[in-house]
């Protein structure tokens, strides 16, 4: 039999097992050490007794004796017998913490130093309530020592409070059954929550600030102010948590109310990124159970509050649980999330691939339904801010939903180049937009073009249906100078393009006569086009265009004519107005000329979609010669 070691010193112990010698812990950056002695308990390991009991936790055993154990331990005094001499064996198998934690439980019954620290504290409190080292047994015993040292020292430490709230997930259900991780959860989420100027303990912070945050810290009086504590300070340090414990955290900093909302959206979003380094690449892996819980919990977590995390983020979100297929309830909960603040999104953002066994690139659907559920949102908060009256007329887009169709061109725009996308679904998003929303037109004409360059094939009536989607009177002149010259367009949407183009001038150049104070204002009014568009659409549908394109062009050239005789010598003053109202007509001349010899159109030399610049216009020539070469 081994014999128990003597007592040494105060801050060294010999092995109470030579095979496993017992060493002090010393803290971990902290004077967290908390020594407990026993006097009584002095003689027994003074004097050289046979160990009468064996003690076996594993593979480990250790050599004791009968009465320290049963003066400290209540589970003791009901295993071992109090008659005989004999020297017995207990086997304990599920005592928490292992045979560590057994060790500091039994060197505190020898009355040797037990050192804790924040790493350990948790597994000798649960040893100690499995051993019954409570009051009952024996007064100042292990369990009100753990509990006054919990309280004095470990839960008044900020770092020292998360060690021990990650150290309790190893020691469940012991922890949670004692209230050791209530306490751990309370005491972070209550130093979250202090108010930020009287944090005094040290923190982890290599974050930038908060948008709010910048350019407060001003000088005063020639000295630059103490720097203040930013408001996420604890951000960083709660990322070391696992995501178990770090939603028992927030949950509880959220129950406070204290902390803002951006601020625990911006701790959810540093959090996701710590954990998740490769949620913005579509490189993740496929069918990890563990990631897919862990998505799901943050988007649980996330403030319910718009702008709380930014919609790029909760679009990175959307993308990670659409490939990790994490379930139809967060998907549409984020979906919903991203609709209310569509608006900050950007295309890259929305281009969120298809899984797998569709044969598009990008999953159309998903935005088409954020966009539906956008437009339903923005037209209840206008019936809201108008006290739910309904009028007859179109009330004004919304700031938003101007953002929100320039994103939706954009994103056409880029799925368009998908062969594999299918007009149906292309006309649907684009329809999903009110067309007051959109105040110009050239986005949308752009996302048309590389439908069409990329589908050569498409049908008569789908480019029609497709054309029809953009409104030729809100193009730019720029737009307008390449959609005349673009042979990809039908050419009733190039004959609109034209007039349209002509009354813009013609419009342009009654206003500048008004102007500069020449002509009166019938001979203003006889510059200017008067037919109306609905006129235009049922003159010049494609099958009559034979017939009537001499009349619109002498029509036209009577317009140039007379404001040609109005503006008398003034060239250079109005120059630009006269070739102006005549370019669309050297271009339908040409147009015409070109269709009656081919008898269909080639493709365009140009290769993109791109607006052509201002110098690129064909050349401006005066009416009279139009006329000519229309005829």
């Amino acid at each position: 039999m081994r014999r128990a070691a003597r007592r040494q010193s105060t801050t060294t112990a010999e092995p109470i097992c030579p095979a496993h010698p017992i060493v002090a812990i010393a803290a971990y950056g902290h004077d967290l050490s908390h020594r407990f002695c026993s006097a009584a308990a002095a003689c027994i390991v003074g004097s050289e007794l046979v160990s009468d009991i064996t003690v076996r936790i594993g593979t480990t055993k250790f050599y004791l004796h009968k009465f320290p154990l049963l003066s400290k331990c209540g589970r003791f005094q009901k295993l071992i017998p109090t008659t005989g001499d004999e020297n017995i064996e207990i086997h304990i198998h599920d005592i928490p913490g292992g045979a560590k934690a057994f060790e500091l439980c039994a060197k505190f019954c020898y009355g040797m130093i037990v050192t804790l620290n924040a790493y350990n504290v948790i597994a000798a409190r649960c040893a100690a309530e499995y051993l019954e080292m409570n009051e009952t047994v024996d007064k100042g015993n292990l369990i009100y020592k753990i509990d006054v040292f919990l309280s004095s020292s470990i839960f008044r430490s900020w770092k020292d409070s998360i060690i021990v709230l990650g150290t309790t997930k190893a020691h469940l259900p012991w922890a949670e059954d004692i209230k050791l991780v209530s306490h751990c959860i309370d005491s972070v989420a209550s130093k979250a929550s202090t108010d930020t100027s009287k944090v005094e303990w040290s923190y982890t912070y290599n974050r930038k600030k908060l948008p709010t945050e910048n350019g407060h810290d001003s000088p005063w009086n020639g000295v630059k102010q103490q720097q203040l504590v930013p408001k996420d300070w604890w951000v960083e340090d709660l990322t070391d948590l696992d995501i178990d414990s770090y939603k028992q955290v927030i949950t509880a900093i959220k129950a406070k109310g204290m902390v803002p909302k951006d601020v625990i959206g911006e701790a959810i979003k540093a959090y996701t990124y710590k954990k998740l380094p490769s949620l913005s690449k579509v490189s993740m892996i496929h069918g990890d159970a563990k990631v897919r819980a862990m998505l799901v919990t943050i988007t649980c977590l996330l403030p319910s509050e718009k702008g709380s995390v930014s919609c790029s983020f909760l679009l990175k979100l959307l993308r990670a649980t659409n490939l990790l297929k994490c379930g139809e309830m967060c998907r549409k909960e984020l979906m919903k999330r991203i609709a209310r603040q569509l608006e900050e999104a950007s295309v890259a953002d929305l281009l969120i691939p298809t899984v797998d066994g569709d044969t598009t690139v990008y999953d159309l659907d998903m935005i088409h339904s954020i966009v539906e559920e956008f437009v339903r949102q923005d037209q209840k908060n206008t019936q809201k801010h108008s006290g739910g009256e309904v009028n007859d007329h179109v009330s004004a887009p919304s700031a938003s939903m101007i953002t929100v169709a320039k994103i939706v061109d954009g994103y056409l725009a880029e799925v368009a180049k998908d062969p594999n996308t299918p007009i149906v679904k292309f006309v649907n998003l684009a329809e999903t937009v009110s067309g007051n929303s959109r105040p110009v037109h050239d986005g949308l004409y752009r996302a048309i073009d590389m439908y069409l360059k990329e589908h050569p094939s498409l049908g008569k009536s789908d480019k029609k249906r497709l054309c029809g989607l953009m409104d030729c009177k809100k193009l730019s002149p720029d737009a307008c100078a390449h959609a005349v010259q673009n042979e990809r367009l039908p050419l009733r949407t190039v004959v609109q393009v034209l007039y349209h183009e002509q009354t813009r001038a013609s419009a342009a150049a009654t206003i500048r006569a008004d102007s500069i104070g020449i002509g009166s204002y019938e001979s203003s009014r006889s510059g200017a086009t008067t037919n109306t568009e609905d006129e235009w659409d049922g003159v010049m549908a494609v099958e009559d265009l034979s017939l009537t394109k001499t009349t619109k062009l002498d029509k036209c050239d009577t317009a140039g004519t007379d404001a040609e005789k109005n503006h008398g010598g003034n060239k250079g003053t109005n120059g630009r107005v006269k070739g102006g109202g005549s370019t669309p007509k050297k271009a339908l001349g040409k147009m015409m000329s070109s269709k009656g010899q081919t008898g269909e159109r080639s493709s365009s030399d140009s290769s993109d979609s791109a607006i052509l610049p201002r110098q690129e216009h064909p050349k401006r020539t005066p009416a009279r010669s139009v006329k000519s070469s229309a005829a």
